[in-house]
C-alpha cells in the first residue's frame, strides 16, 4: 500500500515531466547530431562559439542533469530519467532490428586520444574499411578513439586521401576534445564530406556530460543510466570488439565483455581484439594475464587477438562472420 506521504512525492509528476530540458517520451527516435546540438552555432569568436554551446540542447540538459544530481534526489526527476531511458532503448531495439547484429563492431578506447596520435589514424582507417565491407561501427560516441571510430564510418566510401584530409583539418583546428574548436571543426568536415550512406551509433552518456559526444555518429543512443549505457554497447556489438589503449573505462570494460562470453550469456563468444601489442603486454598487461586465466581454465571461450596492424584485424573480424554461420545471437530486447 503507498502511504500519502509516498504520493506526496509524485505530486506534480505531469508539470515535472513537462519543464524539464529533455524530451521524456521519445517515442521511439534515436538522437542525431542535429537534435542534440539543436542550437548551436559554430563560430570563430570564441566567446559566442562558447555561448552557444552553452544554450544548445545537449549543454542544457547537462547542467539539468548536474543540478539535479547524477543520481536525482527527487523522485520526479528519477522518473523522467527513466522514462527516458526507455525511450531510447526501445529506439535502439528498433534501429538494431533493421540491421545484422553480427555485423555489429565494437571500438573500445581512450577519451583522451589526441587527433595527431598514430593510433587515431589507425582507428580511423580500420573503421573505414569495416563499413565499407558491410559492418556498423558502435563506441561509447565520446572524443578520442570514439570520434575515430565514427569519423571513419563517415568517410567510408571515399577516397583513403579524402579521409586522411578529414584528419588533417581535425588536427589542426583542434587536437583534443578539451580545445576551443572541437566541435566546430567536426561539422565543418561533416559539411566538406556530407554522408548519408553509412550509419554508425554512437552510445555517450550525460555521467561524462563534459565529453561532448562526437557529431560524427549518425544515431545516437544517449543515456543518464551510465551502467545500462556501457552493458548496452558490450551487448549488441556481437562481431567483436577492438580495444585501443585506454585507461580505466576502458579496462572495465574488457572484463565486463569477457564475462559475457565466457558464460555466453547471449548465446555465443565474440572476438575480443587488442590493438596496441605493447601498451596490451607491457604499459597494462592485460593480455597476458587473461591469455594465463584462460589456460587455467578460470576463462572460457575468450576469443582473444593481439595486434598492431590494422589489416589482420579486419581479416579476423571477417573471419568470424565465416565460423559462426548459421548460429545467431539472443536478440537486444
Amino acid at each position: 500500500m503507498i502511504s500519502s506521504p509516498d504520493f506526496s512525492k509524485v505530486d506534480g509528476l505531469v508539470e515535472w515531466l513537462r519543464a524539464v530540458p529533455y524530451e521524456v517520451l521519445r517515442h521511439g527516435r534515436l538522437y542525431n547530431a542535429e537534435e542534440l546540438y539543436q542550437g548551436y552555432e559554430p563560430s570563430d569568436d570564441e566567446e559566442k562559439d562558447k555561448l552557444s554551446f552553452a544554450q544548445c540542447y545537449d549543454s542544457r540538459v547537462y547542467q539539468h542533469f548536474m543540478a539535479q544530481g547524477m543520481i536525482a534526489r527527487d523522485v520526479k526527476e528519477s522518473m523522467a530519467r527513466a522514462f527516458h531511458d526507455h525511450g531510447i532503448h526501445t529506439a535502439l531495439v528498433e534501429f538494431l532490428k533493421k540491421h545484422d547484429p553480427l555485423k555489429c563492431i565494437g571500438i573500445m578506447g581512450g577519451h583522451a586520444l589526441l587527433r595527431t596520435d598514430p593510433m587515431f589514424a589507425s582507428v580511423v582507417m580500420l573503421s573505414k574499411r569495416l563499413t565499407e565491407a558491410g559492418f556498423f561501427m558502435v563506441s561509447g560516441g565520446g572524443p578520442g578513439a570514439m570520434e575515430a571510430t565514427h569519423l571513419g564510418a563517415w568517410m567510408a566510401g571515399r577516397t583513403d586521401e579524402e579521409a586522411r584530409e578529414a584528419m588533417e583539418t581535425l588536427a589542426e583546428a583542434a587536437t583534443s576534445f578539451k580545445d576551443k574548436r572541437w566541435l566546430s571543426s567536426a561539422f565543418e568536415v561533416m559539411r566538406r564530406y556530407p554522408q548519408t550512406q553509412y550509419v554508425s551509433l554512437g552510445v555517450p552518456t550525460w555521467l561524462y556530460g563534459h565529453e561532448p559526444s562526437t557529431p560524427f555518429a549518425t544515431h545516437i543512443a544517449k543515456y543518464f543510466v551510465n551502467s545500462v549505457r556501457e552493458d548496452t554497447i558490450l551487448t549488441i556489438a556481437f562481431g567483436g570488439i577492438v580495444y585501443t589503449p585506454g585507461s580505466a573505462g576502458t579496462l572495465q570494460e574488457i572484463f565486463q565483455n569477457a564475462v559475457q562470453n565466457h558464460y555466453l550469456s547471449y548465446g555465443l563468444a565474440s572476438p575480443m581484439i587488442f590493438m596496441g601489442k605493447r601498451f596490451w603486454t607491457e604499459d597494462v598487461p592485460v593480455y597476458p594475464m587473461m591469455h594465463r586465466m584462460e589456460e587455467n581454465g578460470r576463462y572460457k571461450n575468450l576469443l582473444m587477438t593481439l595486434s598492431d596492424d590494422p589489416l589482420e584485424i579486419e581479416e579476423v573480424l571477417k573471419d568470424f562472420q565465416k565460423t559462426v554461420g548459421d548460429h545467431r545471437p539472443i536478440p537486444y530486447e
